[in-house]
C-alpha cells in the first residue's frame, strides 16, 4: 500500500465541495417547524383543532439539506440544534460570515433572510431597503449539513488511510492488525474483482486511488446516513448534486485516458454504412450522447436507491403519526429496523455497483484494437 493511494481522497472530496450546490431546506427542518408551531399556538385554549400532521412534508424536510443539525428534544420540547456557518456573498455589501441561527424562525440578518415559500423558497435572499427580494441572490456557499458530513468523511477516510499507509510501513506484508485488518480485505476486493478485471493487469495500477477513493467516499456516507445522531442522518448520497458531481468526475476520468481507438470509434464508427456516418453524422452523435449516458446512469443510480430508501423508512416511521396511535408503534418500528438492514446490504451495492461500473467503463476506453 502506498501513500499516494490515500492523496486522491481529498482531491476528490474537496472537489465534490467546491463543485456541489448549496441545497437548503425551505423551513430549516421538521424541527424549527415543530418549534414554530409550538410558539405560534402557546397559550391557545386546548379546545383548538390539532394541526394535521403532513407525511410528505415530515419525509421531504428529512431527507433535504439544512444549515443545521438537530441533536436531540429536552422534554419540556426544547430543541437542541447545532447550527452551521452561513457564507453568503453579495455583490452590494461583500462577504458575510455568521451562524445559521440568526435566520432561525424567519428572522432577518444584516438584510439576509430564508425564504419559506415562494419563487425563492429554501434560498438565502438579500433584502433592499423597503424590505423587498433582490432579483439578484447572494453567492451561497455556505456550510450545510451535507456539506459538513462530506468533510467529516474527508477527515475519517485521511486518518484511516494514513494509518494504514503507516502501518504497512511498520510491518510490511506481515498478518494485519487493528485497522489494517479491516481496510485490507476491502482494499484488495476492489483491487483483484473490481480494477484488474475490467482494466487490466497492465493499466489498473493508475486508477486504483480513484476507485479507492469512490468506493470508500459512497460507502461512508452511505452508513453515515442510517445513522440517526450527529455526525449522521445526512442524506449526501440521496442528493442529486453530489451524484452529478461524482458522475462528472468519472466521466473525466474515462474520456481523459481514452485511448486513440476509443475516440476513433466515437467518430468513425467501424461497421456501419458510410452514410450514416456522413455527410450527416447521424453515428457521431450516437456516440457522443451515450460518452453523456454512461455517467448520468451513475448519478440516477445512486441517487435513485438511496432516497427511495430513505422514504421508505421515514414512510414507516410516518405511520405513527398518521394512524395517530400507538398500537401501530410494533409493526412500524419492526419494519424499519427490518428496512435498515436492508438498506446497510444496499449501501455495500451501490458503492459497489458504482465502482464497477466507472471501472468498467475506463477499461473499454483504455483498451487497444489488436
Amino acid at each position: 500500500m502506498k501513500f499516494r493511494y490515500v492523496f486522491p481522497i481529498l482531491v476528490i472530496t474537496f472537489g465534490l465541495i467546491a463543485l456541489t450546490p448549496v441545497e437548503a431546506e425551505g423551513r430549516q427542518g421538521q424541527t424549527e417547524q415543530t418549534e414554530q408551531k409550538h410558539e405560534a399556538t402557546e397559550g391557545h385554549n386546548e379546545e383548538n383543532e390539532k394541526e394535521e400532521f403532513s407525511a410528505r412534508e415530515f419525509i421531504f424536510d428529512h431527507i433535504g439539506d439544512s444549515h443545521q443539525w438537530h441533536i436531540f428534544t429536552m422534554p419540556d420540547g426544547h430543541h437542541v440544534n447545532l447550527y452551521l456557518p452561513v457564507i453568503l456573498y453579495s455583490k452590494s455589501s461583500g462577504f458575510h460570515i455568521f451562524s445559521s441561527k440568526k435566520l432561525s424562525h424567519g428572522n432577518t440578518h444584516e438584510n439576509f433572510m430564508l425564504a419559506e415559500e415562494g419563487e425563492y423558497a429554501g434560498e438565502i435572499t438579500e433584502l433592499d431597503a423597503e424590505g423587498n427580494i433582490k432579483e439578484d441572490l447572494p453567492l451561497d456557499v455556505s456550510i450545510t449539513r451535507n456539506v459538513a458530513s462530506m468533510m467529516f468523511v474527508a477527515v475519517l477516510l485521511l486518518f484511516l488511510f494514513i494509518g494504514l499507509a503507516r502501518s504497512y510501513r511498520k510491518t510490511g506484508v506481515s498478518a494485519p492488525k487493528g485497522i489494517q485488518g479491516f481496510l485490507e480485505p476491502i482494499v484488495l476486493f476492489v483491487r483483484d474483482d473490481i480494477a484488474l478485471p475490467n482494466i487490466g493487469e497492465e493499466k489498473y495500477g493508475r486508477f486504483m486511488p480513484y476507485l479507492l477513493t469512490v468506493f470508500f467516499f459512497i460507502l461512508f456516507n452511505n452508513l453515515l446516513g442510517l445513522i440517526p445522531v450527529i455526525p449522521g442522518g445526512s442524506n449526501v448520497t440521496g442528493n442529486i448534486a453530489v451524484t452529478f458531481t461524482l458522475a462528472f468526475f468519472s466521466m473525466v476520468m474515462i474520456n481523459v485516458n481514452g485511448s486513440k481507438a476509443y475516440w476513433k470509434d466515437i467518430f468513425n464508427t467501424p461497421g456501419v454504412p458510410w452514410w450514416l456516418k456522413f455527410p450527416i453524422p447521424l453515428m457521431p452523435v450516437v456516440e457522443l450522447i451515450g460518452v453523456i449516458a454512461k455517467p448520468f446512469a451513475l448519478m440516477i443510480r445512486l441517487f435513485a436507491n438511496i432516497t427511495a430508501g430513505h422514504i421508505v423508512v421515514l414512510s414507516l416511521v410516518a405511520l405513527i403519526f398518521i394512524f395517530d396511535s400507538l398500537a401501530v408503534a410494533p409493526l412500524s418500528i419492526f419494519m424499519v429496523i427490518f428496512m435498515d438492514i436492508l438498506e446497510l446490504l444496499v449501501a455495500f451495492i451501490q458503492a459497489y455497483v458504482f465502482t464497477l461500473l466507472t471501472a468498467l467503463f475506463v477499461g473499454l476506453a483504455v483498451q487497444e484494437h489488436h
